[in-house]
């Protein structure tokens, strides 16, 4: 029985060895994958910063990182060591992401990101106050954060053919230095009220979206020069149109208009007007040409269209 405990006792103590001696092993070949995997992943970030690095151009100078058709989903945050960068030019690299440290690059003058396939805009964002252009068209945006009213240096704001936006926060109105505005080819139904209250804004892209009707506000937009309208579902024309003295094109065609309101012909800046492709009551043609230079330049929907459209309108109605 002794002779039995000794030889249970001595196995017991080599089993708990030998325990102890995988333990370790395991340990130690755990410690070393680690050791590996952040060695794998130093090189990595250490290859991915050089070919960042060979993207970097000088131009007017500025620092410029330039992508192009190349596959960048994500972005590593080794990018970070490039802080210097005034600006970012990246296309078709199906970028999925806004990283969150974008906030940390205070230099940022232009970040264009057009055409990839990004879903959101991190708040992080208004973090750059140094900002003057966000090109985001061509991507997969839905919705617009009101962070980016703190980009107080903003000057130009595209976010065209993104078809799912519908609305922009009213926060956007404190952007005193936004003069221009890419919205076409998305889901807006109205005109945001952000946009009755820019102070300097100058151009405006609004086609292709499913506006009805424009706000009787639409004077308040009294710096606006360029508007563009094409492709909605617009059916009227608020008198109110008539008080924007500075606006010198304005493009409604393919809508759902049925007469252009004599407001118009006080609109005495108005250079281009385009008419064409909208269910006119009144059917208007216009005088013929003495020459064929003067009939190439004829714009068939445009300004004298307009004109002619406004008197003989005022004429069946008995108010001239």
């Amino acid at each position: 029985m002794t002779e039995t405990a000794v030889c249970i006792g001595s196995f017991t103590a080599v089993k708990t060895l030998w325990e102890v001696r995988i333990q370790k092993i395991n340990e130690e070949l755990r410690k070393e994958k680690e050791f590996r995997q952040r060695l794998l992943l130093v090189w990595e970030e250490r290859a991915a910063l050089a070919k960042l690095k060979e993207k970097i151009i000088n131009e007017d100078g500025r620092a410029i990182l330039r992508i192009e058709e190349e596959e960048w989903k994500t972005l590593p945050s080794c990018l970070l060591k490039l802080l210097h960068l005034q600006e970012w030019q990246l296309h078709r690299t199906s970028l999925q992401k806004i990283p969150q440290f974008i906030g940390r690059f205070h230099n940022l003058v232009v970040l264009d990101l057009s055409r990839n396939s990004i879903e959101s805009i991190p708040k992080e964002i208004g973090q750059l106050t140094s900002l003057q252009e966000l090109l985001l068209s061509y991507n997969r945006i839905k919705s617009v954060p009101k962070e980016i009213s703190n980009c107080i240096s903003l000057e130009r704001l595209e976010l065209a053919v993104n078809r799912n936006i519908c609305d922009l926060p009213p926060q956007l109105s404190e952007l005193k230095k936004l003069s221009h505005v890419d919205l076409c080819m998305n889901q807006f139904t109205t005109l945001p009220s952000a946009l009755l209250n820019m102070p300097n804004l100058e151009w405006l892209d609004m086609g292709g979206n499913k506006l009805q009707e424009l706000p009787d506000a639409i004077d308040r937009m009294e710096n606006l020069h360029t508007l563009w309208l094409q492709r909605n579902e617009i059916n009227s024309l608020p008198e109110t149109i008539g008080n924007m003295k500075n606006l010198s094109t304005l493009v409604l065609s393919n809508n759902k208009l049925k007469n252009i309101p004599a407001c118009m012909k006080q609109m005495t800046n108005l250079r281009f007007v385009n008419f064409r492709d909208n269910p006119l009551e009144l059917e208007i043609t216009l005088p013929p040409c003495e020459n064929t230079e003067e009939e190439e330049q004829q714009e068939m929907y445009g300004i004298e269209f307009m004109h002619l459209y406004i008197q003989e309108s005022l004429k069946k109605t008995g108010m001239v």
